[in-house]
């Protein structure tokens, strides 16, 4: 039977080899061409569209003439043109509004309404669309053009009302709109407007008669509904089930998640939160801020608090917040995960090495997994992609090595990200991208990109809107009684549970640090310093984003960070301002995006963000220092002492090293310029008491490694070998 059926198919393939040479070349391609008819529509065709710039007085427009594909009855092909505006003056922009529609430019009034904030006022607006209404176009109220202006104003004012209702309340004189209402349109799209607009006014006039300044709906949001108790007892989280827990998280997540206001995330308003007079911008923002260090507080309190704890009692604690962590990424909570990772990743709780061995070592590897969700490579590109796979999703993905398993008894519910990547992400677009050309003309090409982003947040806010949770008052009433703990009096309580030790003689280094240069980083401070600080969508804002992460890369991962402190009459960003002199919690990053404003003019010397760890066997982690070309060695180990919690008196005992490829070192001189001594060969720097000389393995110069439990995957997994 093998036999026959093998000669059969090859009788086959003769008979079709000789039909084929039958019809010869010509015969192919007939062949061809006649069975498939529909050949065309298999290939893309040529870009028929046309780009241009137009430019007239006051504003420039990119204009695209598109060229379709005509149909076969009709002899000339037809074309689109579409003009949307790239840069103008702020009167142009303004009325824009009113002509977006008719010129093809439909996104223009959400983009707009967005962001316009970054470079004018809401008062400043109304007064020129006020202006414009007052002289209409047409010749009488029924003409065309008048109907389509009418049709115009009465669309943007309804959207404008209807996502930023806050605009109009914020003004604090109702005049601006009291001489608008009259000019609207009387036709019953313009009726309701009026109506709303009337009703604002008169809260708006109510307000100023009671002298009552505007309160913020967010301000009070996630504040302690008990008082906090005067003892806390840090070991009854463990009767806590660690899916209540995170229910619990997630519901104050969501509705702090839910109130963001998106355009407080811009970078043009969150990197000017801590100038004088600005403490009231970006509440929204700031109340997830203070949750996020709430949380990495309430994880690192419940861990050290008792510093009487046996070792395999404190491991029982970090087994509980990677439980609840885990329940968390069930939830699609990634602010909450994150928050509890990053304390745990905290040098307080990271140095703990003989807690960490009595830590069940299924715990250690899940919580090892959580950690790579945030992994700083590729610019948080792990983080994005979940974001992108699962934020409209019910559930989360099934298929991920940390879940497997939906959350017991729960609901579908929404995503709530991690704040800090949006932050990021618009606080170097606002740094790199100028906010206004040559010729004076506001940049509008910026804010589209910028708006790209803030409709990723609004996606994610969608998602969240229908989620429903019951309250647990035990559980709060314990979370809002956990003491704040500075980041110096955590490292106390972490050295009386296990003493500061020495580097041991032949433990290989596994330096994690990073040499960012910055030649056009906008910064004026001499002194050295910690820099503080998408989900991916196919778009050229997030290729910018990409190139923009290789040059200004965060240098770690870490929290949020707000400064909670009163405000100084030194207006030193936050960013720039040593540790001890701000209270903070977990100050351990620029993930949130605090960086320098945008100034072009007066930059500071040549700079460069290095990041270092010191010699010592507990673990470390690395600390960022701005160091300037004006910076020399004393000052730069000096600040990397305090940045250690180290006392900086001691900085002639220590020794600065760039750690160079090949196991190689080089000792920056006593009292040389770090800037000009270091090389471009090496991103890895050491501090080293001097006399003590550390072997070091071409392995551990391989490059960055996450921050996660004390460098398993480098050491061997040697310091959980009392786990099996």
């Amino acid at each position: 039977m093998k036999d026959s059926g093998g000669d059969g198919l090859f009788s086959q393939i003769v008979k079709i080899s000789r039909k084929l040479a039958a019809l010869g070349p010509s015969g192919l391609v007939k062949s061809k061409v006649e069975s498939s008819p529909m050949k065309t529509t298999w290939y893309c065709p040529l870009d028929l569209s046309t780009v241009s710039e137009q430019e007239e007085e006051g504003v420039i427009y990119t204009v695209m003439v598109k060229q379709q594909h005509a149909a076969p009855t009709c002899p000339t092909p037809l074309t689109s043109r579409s003009q949307c505006v790239k840069a103008g003056t702020e009167e142009k922009l303004v009325l824009h509004l009113l002509h977006s529609f008719s010129l093809g430019d439909s996104s223009f009034v959400s983009i707009f309404l967005s962001t316009y904030r970054s470079f004018t006022t809401t008062q400043r607006v109304l007064d020129i669309l006020t202006d414009r209404l007052e002289h209409p176009p047409g010749e009488t109220k029924g003409s065309q053009g008048r109907l389509a202006f009418n049709m115009a104003v009465c669309s943007v004012f309804s959207a404008w009302l209807n996502e930023y209702p806050e605009d109009f309340r914020s003004l604090n004189d109702p005049a601006p709109i009291l001489r608008l209402t009259p000019l609207l349109p009387t036709d019953p799209s313009g009726s309701e407007v009026r109506s709303r607009l009337l009703r604002i006014a008169e809260e708006l006039s109510e307000r100023a008669l009671l002298c009552d300044s505007p309160t913020d709906s967010v301000a009070s949001v996630n504040s302690p509904t008990t008082p906090v108790s005067s003892t806390f007892d840090d070991t009854k989280i463990l009767g806590f089930p660690a899916n209540l827990i995170a229910e619990q998280l997630t519901m104050i997540e969501t509705e702090l998640f839910v109130r963001l206001v998106p355009y407080h995330c811009l970078g043009s308003l969150w990197s000017q939160r801590d100038k004088k007079g600005r403490e009231g911008v970006c509440s929204s923002v700031r109340a997830t801020v203070r949750q996020f260090n709430r949380l990495a507080n309430a994880v690192t309190a419940s861990c050290l608090w008792n510093t009487s704890l046996r070792p395999q009692q404190r491991a029982r604690l970090l087994e509980k917040w990677i439980s609840v962590a885990e329940e968390c990424r069930a939830r699609k909570n990634f602010s909450s995960l994150y928050a509890i990772v990053s304390a745990l990743q905290s040098n307080p709780l990271h140095r703990l090495r003989r807690t960490w061995a009595e830590t069940d070592r299924e715990a250690v590897r899940r919580y090892e997994e959580l950690s790579e969700i945030f992994s700083e490579k590729d610019n948080y590109s792990q983080s994005r992609e979940l974001l992108k796979e699962e934020g409209t999703s019910k559930f989360a993905n099934m298929d991920t090595k940390v879940n497997h398993r939906r959350p017991t008894g729960s609901v579908a519910q929404g995503t709530v990200p991690y704040l800090g990547i949006f932050l990021t992400d618009l606080t170097m677009l606002d740094t790199a991208v100028k906010d206004r050309l040559e010729n004076g003309y506001i940049n509008f090409d910026k804010r589209r990109r910028e708006f790209e982003v803030l409709a990723q947040i609004k996606l994610l806010q969608s998602s969240c809107k229908n989620c429903s949770f019951k309250s647990d008052e035990a559980f709060l009433q314990w979370y809002h009684s956990v003491p704040t703990l500075t980041e110096a009096e955590s490292y106390r309580l972490s050295n009386q549970i296990e003493a500061l030790t020495e580097p041991s003689p032949g433990r290989g280094l596994n330096p994690t640090v990073v040499v960012t240069h910055c030649p056009d980083l906008p910064l004026s401070e001499a002194s050295p310093a910690e820099t503080e600080g998408v989900f991916d969508l196919p778009s050229p804002v997030n290729h910018l984003l990409s190139r923009l992460a290789k040059h200004m890369k965060s240098p770690s991962v870490s929290c949020l960070d707000v400064d909670s402190s009163p405000s100084s009459t030194d207006h030193t960003p936050s960013a720039l301002t040593p540790s001890t002199n701000v209270i903070k919690s977990h100050r351990r990053s620029v993930s949130c995006g605090s960086t320098p404003t945008n100034n072009s003019q007066g930059a500071g010397p040549d700079m460069r963000i290095i990041r270092i760890r010191m010699d010592i066997q507990d673990g470390n982690l690395y600390r960022s220092i701005l160091v300037t070309s004006n910076d020399k060695t004393p000052s730069v180990i000096s600040a990397a002492l305090e940045k250690h919690n180290q006392d900086p008196k001691e900085a002639p005992r220590y020794e600065l090293i760039q750690l160079l490829p090949d196991g190689k070192e080089l000792t920056i001189p006593a009292k040389g310029n770090v800037f000009y001594a270091m090389t471009s060969s090496s991103v890895d720097f050491l501090l080293r008491r001097k006399g003590v000389t550390t072997p070091l393995t071409p392995h551990s110069l391989g490059g960055e490694t996450s921050a996660t439990f004390p460098r398993i995957k480098e050491k061997g997994r040697r310091l959980v070998r009392t786990l099996f």
